[in-house]
């Protein structure tokens, strides 16, 4: 389940953030949200997700059978007793046969087990999962009508994952209008039983202030909470407020701590701004090596902006060797993806044609990989 795009949000209310070297002017990106991760939320206790609350146990061994001595007397037939009506059985309930077919790609014996669990043991777990396989086209045609309805089941049930996804359909309007006031008070039910994401999301309404009314300290409050529950999405959001002294007290420190947790999970905006505050010292002891490696690791996610900064400090040689070829070569991958910079135009300007050559074709091998 999607989760919503901050972007435009954190741009349009926050300033941009700004960091300067002594050396080198490496400075940190535009403050933004990164876009969410496409992870389904509707799983049942996803692995990926931050708020794991269930451990998996292997099944009670059966005692074994006692051989039963013979008796000492024939005793008369016992009359025969009616079998009773078969009724479903289940595992143990801690081990998630839903989702490992899931995470194995079994989408159709997915679908069949969370049925079976949703006719029978009412597990709402088992109806958000079934609403994500029907949102998501896995193992069955595509039906939003039919998501909605499962989610539905979930959320009424008490499930936040249900809750969360019920929540997404009604913003984006998949499967039926546009409904903000109920998907609201979805987040907020599902921020109250401790969904990160659902948190995260309605910190981003807040924030937003068309849904509902501003309220940035509200906002920070939501954010702490999910960025608390590990979300990385969050953290970041929060370690922008911190910069800047949005809804919470300036706090520089508390900021790239924040930045290097998010980072931690492969937020690629927070391993930019993370980077780049520890090549110029900036909250965090000076570590010109590290913060190359790290710009190094977003670039090669596609991060413009750290394609940018990487072209910039091969060309200065401070913390790196000078490398002018590979300069150019991340400069004119940011170049395309948007990111001009007149400075490294000048500075690359004095190439030689065999060199100019070389990075020119190992951009466009980059570029050519990154579309496929």
């Amino acid at each position: 389940m999607r989760l919503l795009r901050p972007i435009s949000i954190l741009g349009c209310c926050l300033m941009a953030a700004a960091g300067a070297s002594a050396q080198i002017s490496l400075t940190p990106p535009a403050a933004q949200t990164p876009a969410p991760a496409s992870k389904p939320a509707a799983k049942k206790e996803t692995p990926k997700e931050i708020s794991k609350d269930t451990s998996k146990e292997a099944p009670k061994p059966k005692a074994p059978t006692v051989a039963k001595k013979p008796a000492a007397t024939p005793k008369p037939a016992a009359t025969p007793t009616p079998a009773a009506s078969p009724t479903p059985s289940f595992d143990d309930p801690n081990v998630d046969l839903v989702y490992g077919a899931y995470q194995r790609g079994l989408y159709k014996t997915a679908l069949d087990l969370a049925l079976t669990r949703a006719q029978y043991a009412g597990d709402a777990k088992a109806m958000t999962m079934i609403g994500e396989l029907y949102s998501g086209a896995l193992g069955v045609k595509r039906d939003y009508a039919k998501a909605i309805e499962w989610y539905q089941r979930a959320a009424d049930a008490g499930d936040r994952e249900g809750m969360f996804a019920l929540a997404m359909m009604k913003l984006s309007g998949r499967g039926g209008p546009v409904n903000r006031e109920q998907a609201v008070k979805l987040l907020a039910s599902a921020a109250k039983l401790g969904n990160p994401k659902a948190a995260y999301n309605l910190a981003l309404l807040y924030l937003d202030g068309q849904t509902l009314p501003q309220d940035v300290k509200r906002s920070a409050e939501l954010l702490r909470i999910a960025a608390d529950a590990g979300n990385p999405e969050a953290q970041y959001a929060l370690a922008t407020f911190y910069k800047e002294g949005t809804g919470v007290p300036q706090d520089i420190d508390k900021a790239v701590r924040l930045l290097q947790a998010a980072s931690l999970a492969d937020n690629v905006d927070a391993e930019v701004e993370y980077a780049i505050a520890l090549y110029n010292g900036t909250g965090t002891p000076k570590n010109e090596a590290a913060g190359v490696a790290l710009l190094r690791k977003a670039a090669r996610q596609n991060s413009p902006i750290a394609q940018n900064r990487l072209a910039r400090v091969l060309v200065s040689g401070q913390g790196v060797a000078v490398d002018k070829v590979e300069a150019l070569k991340w400069h004119i991958v940011a170049k395309t993806a948007g990111k001009g910079d007149p400075m490294l135009d000048d500075a690359l300007a004095s190439l030689s044609p065999e060199d100019r050559a070389k990075a020119q074709e190992a951009a466009r091998k980059w570029i050519g990989n990154d579309k496929k």
